[in-house]
């Protein structure tokens, strides 16, 4: 494999399980120390489309190639070429730090010379010096989630799948560990990773939607921040905000709505109600609102409309 070919490269990758489709026809091409995001709803087809791409699992149609070998004709290169990491961290609770790195070393074979080294930068990794003789399962979520990656990575994998590796973990502890991704990166490591924290997806190089098992958007943050979202985005503050939420969804001209936090994010189309409008169709139906304020999108505002826009012109079976 050279820089020139995709690191990771899917073409019409499916897969079926009797008559559900899981994943379909997905293209994507990663480049060799590009980190990637992988978001969609639950049950959109992310953990299979890695599984597939991590040669755990036959595609139905379509071909990938990861790390210049294919999933399928090549599946044991592929497997020797890539590290994974899941959102259980991949490790044994009952086993010591030591000896889960022992353990992975071995699975991942590698030479007796260099393990000593890839251990100490595992542990250093982790932030675990001192602690090599601790159970796992005493550790904190943030010092798993550091020792997971540096188990998947003692065989120096050109490649690395993350499947909502930060999962629970606190959120100084999510940041930590993609600083420790982007150093990976710019060591020309590259990376998917799949998320469901949308601020997490901001790190990335590009990010990539999947819903229903498509591919839906590809791009880096500020291109689909900048994705034609077909109408007007307003923020307005409202109480309560369930009763607001339910009387804008049914509002003429208003063509999605969602919570963020204290207040609503309503698209406005043309032809029905005004951004002006807003504050008076609420307060008719008991709800206080301030004046609607022009926002521009964020990625959140951009998978909402996505995902709401195929469910309502793709009705699910």
């Amino acid at each position: 494999m050279t820089d020139a070919a995709p690191a990771v490269l899917a073409e019409g990758l499916t897969k079926k399980f009797g008559t559900f489709t899981a994943v379909d026809h997905l293209d994507l091409a990663i480049a060799v120390g590009e980190v990637v995001g992988f978001i969609g709803p639950n049950g959109a087809g992310k953990s299979t489309t890695i599984r597939m791409l991590c040669a755990l699992l036959r595609p139905s149609a379509g071909r990938a190639v990861v790390a210049g070998f294919d999933v399928v004709h090549a599946a044991e290169q592929v497997r020797a070429h890539i590290g994974y990491m899941s959102q259980k961290f991949s490790l044994y609770g009952d086993l010591t730090v030591a000896e889960n790195l022992r353990f992975f070393a071995g699975i991942y074979h590698v030479p007796h010379a260099l393990y000593d080294e890839r251990r100490r930068f595992a542990i250093s990794m982790a932030g675990l010096e001192g602690r090599e003789n601790a159970l796992v399962r005493t550790l904190a979520g943030g010092w798993k989630q550091r020792l997971a990656l540096g188990c998947a990575i003692l065989h120096r994998p050109p490649v690395l799948f993350l499947d909502e590796p930060t999962s629970g973990v606190e959120p100084q502890a999510r940041r930590q560990f993609w600083e420790l991704i982007h150093r990976l990166a710019a060591e020309r490591v590259t990376i998917l990773v799949s998320t469901h924290y949308m601020e997490e997806a901001e790190y990335c190089n590009r990010i990539a939607l999947i819903d229903r098992g498509r591919l839906v958007a590809l791009g880096s943050p500020s291109e689909l921040r900048r994705h034609e979202l077909g109408g007007t985005l307003v923020a307005l503050a409202c109480a309560p905000l369930g009763a607001a939420l339910a009387a804008l969804r049914d509002a003429p001209g208003v063509a999605e709505a969602a919570i963020f936090g204290d207040r609503v994010h309503v698209l406005l189309s043309t032809g029905g109600l005004a951004a002006a409008d807003l504050p008076g169709f609420l307060a008719a139906r008991g709800v206080h609102a301030d004046v609607a304020q022009p926002i521009a999108a964020s990625l959140e505002d951009v998978f909402v409309r996505l995902v709401a826009g195929r469910a309502r012109a793709e009705p699910a079976p």
